[in-house]
């Protein structure tokens, strides 16, 4: 279904490029834009040390923490997706809690509206496609280096420039388009009208991907007079529920914590959209009294827009922040995770997590202690020893001497299913991530690889052991049985 709806999307694309020529630069503008926000967010996740992912595993242990966390972060780095791919890497990794998550997602939701305030301040009112070229220019000089931190400094000035560079473009393109047609008089009066252009906004997201490419797309247009004011704030509405709808739709495929953050975001952006829209009318005025109080003419409709895109956004993280742990408890028991199945499945290698390497190490290792649980199992009963009666005790060869219980155990079944299988997901998982990893992690990785091989070699290896314990743990002669007694 979404090949062929892409397939559609091309045609009418083409369509639309073919029966009007000033179209092409609205286009233009949006691909750029998007051709930069992916500049900018690869660019962040090169910078060496993994800064970003150790604020947020350090700074989540307080709503109040992971929230600030959420709306600086967001509104450095531009990218409200790339901080939902590393929450979700960390929540799958189990590194953060399911609270500190929720509240750096719903954080982002604010920290993203600072790509509304860049491109109604500058965007709208100087010729900012000026800046573009030299930050590209020198976005590829420093490409060139060696070093990841320049490399990273490089991508990020490449993705600002064109970024710019976009907004340049769909800017005068809906000034050209402005000669041609006038949008305006397709505007829709009422709820009705409100309701259809929230829709248009979601489906735009959704379509591009990027809640900032939107929002960029719609500042544009109603700096140039092709949508009303009204409809441009049920845009920001409905962009907002499209983030949500992306975001959700990437962390469906992921684990039961990462479904539950999905599930949460678009609980948040959901029914803050609902209470918005419902209330718009009422909330024109008391934006209207703001930019007033700002001092922003009551004609500069691209900055009241910003204006409205904060504070709807806030509203909604002030009175959701109160609610996280209530919406802990109620998504807990929406998304229950099989204790069973972790013994034939990873519980820790999720390829959500693969695109911030430091995660997907962190995963590693905690799957490599999971292999490690399943296979002290697996030979304690292959020497025919239940581990909690020694485990922690200072006596171990009382407790052996007394247990002389046979235990059944098929070990190369146990092999098969629950340690060679684990074993070669490890090893793949970690060959997909290794070589974003700095030199002394990528050494890390192999002495993880190392102990795996280990695990499962002595697994393969107690076959014969199990046969012979099993043979003269009950035998008359007590010297062999002592010497096996004093083995295991």
């Amino acid at each position: 279904m979404k090949k062929y709806l892409s397939y559609i999307l091309l045609i009418l694309l083409g369509y639309l490029l073919y029966v009007n020529e000033d179209s092409k630069y609205i286009v233009a503008g949006v691909g750029i834009f998007i051709i930069g926000m992916h500049f900018m967010e690869d660019g962040f996740k090169l910078f060496s040390g993994g800064i970003l992912e150790k604020l947020i595993s350090k700074s989540t242990n307080t709503v109040f923490k992971s929230v600030g966390l959420g709306i600086t972060a967001t509104a450095i780095l531009q990218s409200s997706s790339l901080i939902a791919i590393i929450v979700i890497s960390f929540l799958s990794a189990k590194i953060i809690s399911l609270a500190g998550a929720l509240g750096v997602v719903f954080g982002s939701a604010v920290g993203t509206t600072a790509t509304t305030w860049i491109v109604s301040t500058l965007g709208v009112k100087i010729n900012i496609a000026a800046f573009s070229l030299p930050m590209i220019i020198f976005g590829v000089i420093f490409r060139f280096y060696k070093q990841k931190n320049l490399q990273g400094i490089g991508n990020i000035l490449l993705g600002l420039g064109f970024v710019f560079l976009g907004i340049g473009y769909m800017k005068d393109g809906f000034e050209e388009l402005k000669a041609g047609i006038e949008l305006a008089q397709f505007s829709v009066d009422g709820y009705l009208g409100i309701i259809l252009y929230a829709f248009i906004g979601a489906l735009a997201t959704v379509i591009i991907q990027s809640s900032s490419a939107t929002m960029a797309l719609t500042i544009t247009a109603l700096a140039t007079g092709q949508i009303v004011y009204l409809n441009a704030m049920a845009i920001a509405v409905g962009a907002n529920i499209g983030t949500a709808t992306t975001a959700a739709m990437g962390a469906m495929v992921s684990n039961a914590n990462s479904k539950r953050m999905a599930v949460g975001l678009f609980i948040f952006k959901g029914v803050t959209a609902v209470i918005t829209l419902s209330f718009l009318y009422f909330i024109v005025d008391f934006v209207d009294y703001l930019s007033d109080a700002f001092g922003i003419a009551p004609d500069d409709w691209a900055m009241k827009l910003a204006v409205f895109h904060t504070f709807f956004n806030l509203a909604g993280l002030i009175v959701f922040s109160f609610f996280i742990p209530r919406l802990v408890v109620f998504l807990k028991k929406l998304f229950v995770e099989d204790v069973e199945s972790y013994i034939q499945k990873p519980k820790y290698l999720d390829m959500q997590v693969v695109a911030v390497p430091s995660a997907a190490l962190e995963a590693t290792k905690k799957e490599t202690i999971h292999l490690y649980d399943n296979a002290s199992e697996v030979l304690s009963h292959a020497i025919m020893l239940h581990r909690h009666r020694y485990l922690g005790k200072s006596d171990i060869s009382s407790v052996v001497k007394e247990s002389t219980d046979i235990i059944e155990l098929n070990i190369d079944d146990f092999y098969q299913t629950r340690i060679k299988s684990l074993y070669s997901d490890i090893i793949d998982y970690s060959t997909i991530f290794i070589n974003g990893l700095e030199a002394d992690k990528k050494n890390y990785l192999y002495e993880l690889r190392t102990a795996c091989r280990d695990i499962a070699e002595a697994v393969k290896n107690t076959k014969e052991l199990q046969q012979n314990i099993s043979r003269y743990l009950l035998s008359n002669n007590d010297y062999i049985k002592n010497e096996y007694n004093y083995i295991r």
